[in-house]
C-alpha cells in the first residue's frame, strides 16, 4: 500500500519507526567500525606492523619443522618471526666454508634489536615429538669475545634503522648506512640433528646393541639356572648336615663338661692326661733317672780326661818323631836305599835257577792260547856271572 493511502496516524508511527531503525543501523555501523579498529590495532600490535624491524638470515642443513610465520625467540619471548624459508643453490657455502642447504630469513622487532650483537648465535631447537622446530637467538655480549658491537643502529624517534654493522674491526666497528636494498645481517647457527635423525641414530644404536643384550640375557638365564641348581644342592647339604649339627651339639655339651671339670679341679688337666698310677711310677722313676744322669755325667768327665791324656801322649810321640827326623837328616835317604836294595834282592831271587820255579806265574786259559815265548837265557850261578862280567 502506498504511503499516501495511509492515515495520518499510521504515517506518524511509521516515521517514528524509521527514525529508530536509522538510529539502530547507525549505532550498529559505529560499533562494527569500532570493533574493526580494535581488531586492526591489536593485530598491528601483535605483529608489530608499526614497529622497526631488523632483517637477519641464517643457513641450515635442513628446513624440516621450520616454516614462514613461526616465532623467533629471544630470552624466552617472541622477538620476531620467520619470513622466508627457501632451498639454497647447489654447492653453496657459508662464511665459514661449510656447505649449506637451506636459506632462512627472519626479522627482529624493536626494542629487541638492541640485544642482537655480532656474537649472537641462532640455535635451532626441537618442539615435541612431531618434528617441529623453532629458532632462538642468544643475547649478545655474553660470550666474552672481543670486538663486540650491535648489528644494527636504530633511530627510536623516527622508528627506522640507520646503520648496519659490516665488520667488527676498530674501536667502534665498521658500519654502513642502512637501506632496504642491503642484504640482511648473517648470524652463526647451531643446528643439532633433527629429532627424526636422532631417533634413527638411537634405533641404529639399539639395533647394534641388541645382540649384546640378547647375549647378556642368555648369560643371566644361565646364572639363574646355576643359582637354582646351587640352591637345590645347598638344600641337600643342609639336610645332610642335620646329623652333624646334632653331633656338634653333643660335642659342645661334652666340651662344656670338660671345660667345667678343668675349671673346677686344681690340676685337672694333668690328672686327666696322666692317671694316678702313672704319676706314682713317674715319682719313683725320677730319682733313679737323676742318679743315672749324675753317674753318666761323672763317667763322661773321667772319659774326657782320659781322652785328653791320650791326645797329649800322641802329641808327645809326634813331636819326638819330628825331633828325630830333624836330628837325623839321612834317615829318609837310608830308608829309601834299603827299599831299593830289597827290591834288587827279590828280583835276583826270581831269576835264580834254583828259586825260579817258586816265582813262576800261574797259568791261565788265556795264557795257554798265546804262542810260546822265546826261550829265556839260562840262569848262571853267581860265580859264572862274575866270570862273564870279567873281561
Amino acid at each position: 500500500m502506498p504511503v499516501q493511502d495511509l492515515t495520518p496516524q499510521l504515517r506518524t508511527r511509521l516515521n517514528r519507526l524509521e527514525k529508530w531503525v536509522g538510529v539502530f543501523v547507525t549505532v550498529a555501523t559505529l560499533l562494527m567500525l569500532a570493533g574493526l579498529a580494535f581488531y586492526f590495532r591489536n593485530e598491528a600490535h601483535r605483529k608489530g606492523w608499526f614497529l622497526t624491524k631488523a632483517p637477519f638470515f641464517v643457513y641450515l642443513q635442513s628446513g624440516g619443522g621450520i616454516k614462514p610465520g613461526d616465532h623467533v625467540m629471544l630470552m624466552g619471548f617472541s622477538a620476531g618471526e620467520i619470513t622466508k624459508v627457501v632451498p639454497e643453490k647447489m654447492y653453496s657455502y657459508d662464511n665459514n666454508g661449510k656447505m649449506v642447504n637451506v636459506y632462512v630469513e627472519f626479522i627482529i622487532r624493536s626494542p629487541n634489536i638492541g640485544y642482537i650483537f655480532n656474537d649472537s648465535v641462532v640455535k635451532v631447537k626441537s618442539v615435541g615429538l612431531l618434528g617441529s622446530r623453532y629458532l632462538e637467538i642468544t643475547k649478545g655480549g655474553t660470550t666474552g669475545a672481543k670486538n663486540i658491537f650491535p648489528t644494527y643502529m636504530e633511530n627510536e624517534v623516527l622508528h627506522k634503522l640507520t646503520h648496519m654493522l659490516i665488520s667488527p674491526t676498530g674501536p667502534h666497528g665498521v658500519y654502513t648506512n642502512y637501506h632496504g636494498a642491503l642484504q640482511p645481517y648473517w648470524l652463526q647457527v647451531e643446528e643439532p640433528p633433527d629429532l627424526s635423525a636422532q631417533m634413527d641414530e638411537m634405533l641404529r644404536s639399539a639395533k647394534n646393541a641388541l645382540p649384546a643384550i640378547l647375549d647378556m640375557t642368555n648369560q643371566l638365564n644361565r646364572v639363574l639356572n646355576n643359582a637354582a641348581l646351587i640352591t637345590t644342592h645347598l638344600d641337600d647339604l643342609l639336610v645332610g648336615a642335620k646329623p652333624i649339627v646334632a653331633n656338634m651339639g653333643a660335642a659342645s655339651t661334652n666340651l662344656a663338661l670338660i671345660s667345667g671339670t678343668l675349671h673346677e679341679t686344681k690340676g685337672a688337666l694333668g690328672e686327666w692326661l696322666l692317671p694316678t698310677n702313672i704319676q706314682n711310677e713317674l715319682v719313683r722313676l725320677l730319682p733313679n733317672v737323676n742318679s743315672t744322669v749324675t753317674n753318666v755325667n761323672t763317667n763322661l768327665v773321667s772319659i774326657v780326661e782320659n781322652l785328653n791324656k791320650s791326645l797329649e801322649n800322641v802329641a808327645g810321640i809326634t813331636s819326638n818323631l819330628h825331633a828325630q827326623v830333624q836330628a837325623n837328616t839321612n834317615f829318609v835317604t837310608g830308608v829309601n836305599k834299603t827299599i831299593i836294595d830289597s827290591d834288587d834282592l827279590i828280583q835276583g831271587l826270581k831269576r835264580h835257577w834254583l828259586l825260579r820255579s817258586a816265582f813262576k806265574p800261574k797259568s791261565s786259559p788265556a795264557a795257554t792260547n798265546q804262542p810260546p815265548a822265546a826261550p829265556a837265557a839260562p840262569a848262571l850261578s853267581p860265580k859264572g856271572a862274575e866270570s862273564r862280567r870279567a873281561p
